[in-house]
């Protein structure tokens, strides 16, 4: 049967799908924001894909998570920014300008406005031209991903503001910003192509992670970032989901629920295929 995968199309996802050839597997992919996939999640459109941690928070009980897979940081992300004319400390009351690519984030910031700043009149609103537009004009704007990534090289605004490593000054422990999910409905029809799709996934990323310096040399040419850049951007990453990570996931959807994000804090479960398959011949 043919799964249906979604794929971010930030440099962030690109060691997960670097060496996993998902054509040639027969199965569909669709590409889009995090909040596009998210809602493509939520519908069923989609089997499985990256999502937003946030995204499993709002229906965990249709969901199970990959294993030891994530997209996290243990302090800068780098592609998760703040942009300002003037320090954070002095925007209370201020209107912050947010896309719509991300719940994670946008809940993120809220969160530790509140709880690092003490901020208790936040006025974030999407804006009906360019995030960058407005923080060009003087203005304060979160941006993610790759546009986050192009605008602090730019240097669109004197203050810059990097959200997982304000994440992890206030908590200690690491931000995990998207999460590997799969639809509980898709496992029950499609448990053997879940478990080898998942165990291709894995093979992917660590070919990828094995010489990242190559992977950079081969990427950046299409991208605005130069090898180095690129390579330097990819080691501030966190790919795994580690004990560590689970405590601070735990904490964020903790502090979402006493922030009225979420109405409860969901339980992590697992995807436990019930049956392995041998992962020396899973690579393209």
């Amino acid at each position: 049967m043919t799964l249906r995968i979604g794929h971010i199309d930030y440099l962030n996802c690109d060691p997960f799908f670097r060496y996993l050839n998902v054509h040639a597997a027969g199965d569909h992919l669709s590409t889009g924001t995090p909040a596009q996939l998210n809602s493509m999640l939520a519908k069923g459109q989609i089997d499985l894909c990256p999502a937003s941690s946030f995204e499993y928070g709002l229906h965990w009980s249709d969901y199970l998570l990959f294993p030891d897979l994530s997209i996290s940081s243990y302090g800068a992300v780098k592609s998760v920014l703040f942009f300002a004319s003037c320090p954070l400390v002095e925007l209370a009351g201020h209107s912050i300008a947010v896309t719509g690519e991300s719940a994670t984030s946008v809940h993120l910031l809220q969160i530790l406005l509140g709880e690092v700043y003490g901020f208790d009149r936040l006025h974030l609103q999407r804006s009906d031209r360019p995030v960058e537009d407005v923080i060009a004009a003087g203005g304060a704007g979160l941006l993610i991903g790759d546009r986050a990534l192009r605008a602090a090289k730019s240097g669109l605004a004197p203050y810059v503001y990097d959200l997982g490593a304000l994440w992890h000054a206030f908590s200690g422990l690491p931000f995990v910003f998207a999460l590997w999910i799969v639809r509980r409905d898709a496992v029950a029809a499609k448990e053997g192509e879940v478990t080898v799709f998942m165990q291709r996934l894995q093979a992917s990323l660590t070919r990828s992670m094995a010489d990242l310096p190559s992977l950079a040399k081969q990427t950046a040419s299409s991208t605005f970032l130069t090898p180095l850049e690129l390579l330097d951007y990819w080691q501030a990453m966190s790919y795994r989901l580690t004990n560590a990570h689970q405590q601070g996931l735990k904490l964020f959807f903790k502090l979402a629920v006493k922030y009225r994000f979420l109405d409860v804090p969901p339980e992590l479960h697992f995807f436990r295929p019930s049956f392995s398959v041998d992962g020396s011949s899973l690579i393209d």
